[in-house]
């Protein structure tokens, strides 16, 4: 026995992947959608589906009007996906009052790892180790002390207490990032979730992000199906998961396991969750190898690799749990299900474009072609079709592209992904698949050294065209031979796919003429073009830097701007973005409002142009001019070590040889001020022998 019918309340690749699993169980689907969602593919696949009232994503949080289309639609469980409510404990009781049962963890469960600051402390009570911080909302001032309290040299992480996805989160390594990242962070909080709560962690440079998942029942039962590696991240936000995690320690591995599943047994946690940790790649200390960061109680994106080393369908273990089979009952009582078999990598597919500079813009306009790759060992969970038009109203993920390999060498299915990119054919909008590819074949992503920051630190290159001249793996939309098929005929303007004219209408080719040049003005409104800057009164337009949704407005109509003046805050790609000004003016229109979503290059406001100048540069806290910063701190202590003075045994050593010291030398030789010191920083080859600060104080 199962559910007879769940609602799916999510969109995009991962509803079609619930209906996928609830299909194979015999359970019949229905989908919601918002109204400029329509023709998102899940709304099509499902067997029923329902308009939800309003747009973009408040249309997929409306919990009543998803409860209301539940009982309408005579469904015995909802199925939250990943995002939006998945998380939600409010959405969960109120499933629970209208009797329908909620596909996900406890209500308990979710409200305790919903809270960070609680959920590490759960993972106190439980002996798992946590970073330093403060496991509580803090304000501003409470986190510039936190930072103060830090060893010179380290640096925090600003985090939502309810958050998740790279929303909300900075690491700060400058205290004067503090308050601008604290006023950004709690801005996305609460866009985001609702709640502009943060807390703050001790930041671990260059670690990697493990997690294990884990299966729980409601008869106390806990299992794990290994572990994954999400280190490949930009700005917080994973791009490549990995499973089982590549070149990493045996003992890590295992105790990072053992930690997840003692902390899901001291909760009694049920259903699936995902359990995360960072390792401390730097750490000579045990005991600061590994530290728990958060609990994601859903399904995660990245779901699918395991499924790949495992063979077991993780969505649909969710269902059966949720209706409430134990673990021995779907067949995964072991404590460890199965030892993972090969190696899976998943690359998300995003909608975006790459600068060469490495930064990133969402992007969006209609498919002109998709077709997802084949073979063995690859499977591709997306949402795209020839003739979808995008909305910049959701997430930029198009597609997960999931490569798997019964190899032990972890080579074989980075070929195998590499392969699998090129053959995705997508036409129309811009994705991250070179990016992706120039990841792939890092030698550093192949020897398992990346870290979470190592994106970030290598975006130019990564943002670089291919030059090793991968191939597209499929034929480009291009004119065919007119001889063989004199029916059909290619579009020497776009260069599309041949499309079918009547070539016994003599105004068959103007139509078809007409038709591309108002497909492509429509690509040009979409895309925000430069007719769009056009103001009145001779005024000139400030442009949308990326495609986003329109936050905070910090001038009117009349108000006087100036270069570098900041004026608008925008949201894109899980972060905002300040908008400064780069004309100068008297604000003439006012073009957007605030949760308006616009497209790249369209006018944010109209400007009148007048000589002002560029703003003022001030801050609103007074600049500590004796402030040093701790980088620079750090190596004035190194050089310092190569001074006489803060070397008395070397000095009495040598003068008890009756020589001078070398500067002393110097100075007999050369004019005073005359002589400038460079000295390196090496010290001597005796790293088996003494620590590295002693190395510092003894030999320089």
């Amino acid at each position: 026995m199962s559910f007879q019918r769940i609602l799916i309340a999510n969109r995009g690749e991962i509803a079609i992947r619930v209906m996928r699993a609830a299909a194979d169980l015999g359970i019949s689907t229905v989908a919601v959608y918002s109204e400029d969602d329509s023709a998102s593919l899940h709304a099509t696949v499902t067997d029923q589906a329902y308009l939800l009232q309003g747009k973009g994503v408040l249309a997929y949080l409306d919990i009543e009007g998803i409860i209301n289309v539940a009982k309408q639609s005579s469904c015995d469980a909802i199925h939250p996906g990943y995002g939006f409510l998945a998380e939600n404990p409010e959405f969960a009781r109120k499933c629970a009052e209208n009797e329908i049962v909620f596909i996900g963890p406890d209500i308990d469960h979710l409200a305790l790892f919903g809270d960070k600051g609680r959920a590490k402390s759960a993972a106190v009570a439980a002996h798992v180790p946590v970073l330093r911080g403060v496991d509580r909302a803090v304000t501003l001032e409470e986190a510039q002390e936190f930072f103060e309290s830090l060893q010179d040299g380290s640096g925090m992480m600003l985090k939502a207490v309810n958050g998740g996805g790279g929303r909300g989160s900075r690491a700060i390594t400058d205290k004067t990032q503090i308050e601008n990242s604290y006023k950004r962070c709690k801005s996305e909080a609460t866009n985001a979730f609702g709640n502009g709560d943060l807390y703050v962690e001790e930041f671990i440079e260059n670690a990697r992000h493990i997690e294990v998942q884990i299966l729980g029942d409601r008869n106390g039962a806990i299992a794990h199906l290994g572990e994954r590696e999400c280190s490949v991240q930009r700005r917080y936000q994973k791009i490549i998961e990995i499973a089982p995690a590549p070149n990493l320690d045996k003992s890590i591995r295992d105790q990072i396991v053992d930690s997840a599943l003692c902390l899901a047994r001291s909760v009694s946690y049920s259903n699936i969750g995902t359990f995360e940790f960072l390792v401390n790649t730097q750490a000579k200390d045990p005991y600061e190898a590994f530290f728990f960061i958060e609990t994601n109680a859903r399904l995660q994106v990245e779901h699918t690799v395991t499924e790949s080393v495992t063979g077991i369908d993780i969505v649909q273990s969710q269902i059966q749990l949720a209706y409430g089979d134990s673990l021995e009952d779907i067949g995964l009582d072991a404590p460890e299900v199965s030892s993972p078999h090969g190696y899976a990598i998943q690359t998300r597919i995003n909608m975006e474009t790459m600068t060469k500079d490495g930064m990133v813009k969402p992007s969006g306009g209609t498919l002109k072609s998709y077709e997802t790759p084949n073979g063995p060992g690859i499977r591709t969970d997306g949402f795209g079709y020839a003739g979808y038009t995008t909305t910049p109203s959701f997430d930029s993920l198009l597609a997960k592209v999931i490569t798997h390999s019964s190899s032990p060498k972890f080579d074989a299915v980075i070929q195998r992904s590499l392969r699998a990119l090129s053959e995705f054919r997508i036409e129309g909008i811009n994705t991250n698949i070179s990016f992706l590819s120039n990841v792939l074949k890092h030698p550093d992503f192949a020897e398992g050294a990346v870290h979470t920051r190592w994106v970030d630190e290598n975006a130019v290159t990564l943002a670089a065209s291919d030059s090793s001249g991968s191939p597209k793996r499929w034929v480009e939309s291009a004119s065919i031979d007119p001889v063989a098929d004199s029916d059909r005929q290619a579009s020497p303007l776009t260069g599309t796919a041949p499309v079918m004219v009547d070539t016994s209408d003599p105004l068959a080719l103007f139509d078809y003429d007409r038709q591309v040049k108002d497909s492509e003005s429509n690509d040009a409104a979409n895309q925000g073009g430069p007719a769009s800057l056009a103001g009145p009164d001779g005024s000139v337009g400030i442009a949308a830097p990326v495609q986003g949704t329109i936050v905070q407005i910090s001038v009117k109509e009349g108000d006087e701007i100036r270069i570098g003046q900041e004026f608008l805050v925008m949201e894109a790609m899980k972060m905002e973005h300040v908008i400064k000004a780069d004309i100068a003016g008297i604000v003439k229109k006012i073009n957007v409002s605030p949760d308006d979503i616009v497209v790249e290059g369209y006018a944010l406001i109209f400007v009148l142009k007048t000589d002002l100048g560029e703003a003022d540069v001030e801050t609103e806290d007074s600049v500590d001019l004796d402030y040093i910063r701790p980088d620079l701190k750090e190596a004035y202590a190194r050089h310092a070590y190569t001074l006489d003075e803060n070397r008395p045994e070397a000095v009495a050593k040598r003068y008890g040889r009756g020589f001078r010291m070398p500067r002393e030398n110097i100075a007999q030789l050369v004019d005073k001020g005359s002589f400038k010191e460079y000295g390196p920083l090496v010290v001597a080859r005796q790293h088996q022998r003494q620590t590295d600060e002693e190395l510092r104080k003894n030999t320089p």
